[in-house]
């Protein structure tokens, strides 16, 4: 006797916002302790990254906390990730000590090889259905600080791996 089964899963944009959420209670605990991003701004990313994650067009996003030199001082990276020994943890588990007075809060957005491929007026048409458009910028620096990694969430075979850079200098 044989048998075959074939399983297939669909990454829905209710798995995205899943996966979202936990990218926003991650930016709510920065909000809870450090005041910042404003909870508004914290749904736009939130939503922001549900339809990147869905589409395919998101490769990484940085929030955190930068000095006047265009350097991060405490950053959350959070990569698309498709396959593979994906995890889903609970969200947290970021240092609290950091000093970020002075500091601004800042995001920065890299697309995927997807998005860079698409003609520009689909870009268009795509970038009308997320909450904010993001301008172009240079990608902020890192010091000598510690990345930490290991953190990720994610849902039906796509998800975001999350890693921590702390810069105390």
């Amino acid at each position: 006797m044989t048998g075959t089964m074939t399983a297939s899963t669909t990454f829905t944009i209710t798995d995205a916002r899943y996966v979202a959420s936990k990218l926003g209670a991650d930016l709510g605990y920065l909000r809870a302790v450090y005041g910042r991003p404003a909870q508004t701004k914290i749904d736009d990313y939130v939503e922001e990254v549900a339809q990147l994650l869905k589409a395919g067009y998101l490769d990484t996003v940085d929030y955190g906390f930068m000095d006047s030199g265009d350097a991060w001082k405490l950053r959350l990276r959070y990569r698309a990730t498709v396959g593979g020994q994906l995890i889903d943890v609970s969200p947290g588990g970021i240092r609290t000590t950091i000093n970020t007075t002075g500091l601004r809060f800042h995001s920065f957005l890299r697309f995927s090889n997807s998005w860079l491929t698409l003609p520009r007026p689909q870009q268009e048409t795509f970038e009308k259905t997320l909450p904010f458009v993001r301008t172009f910028g240079d990608e902020p620096k890192v010091g000598s600080g510690t990345t930490s990694t290991g953190t990720g969430y994610g849902r039906n075979g796509t998800g975001l791996s999350r890693d921590l850079y702390i810069d105390l200098s």
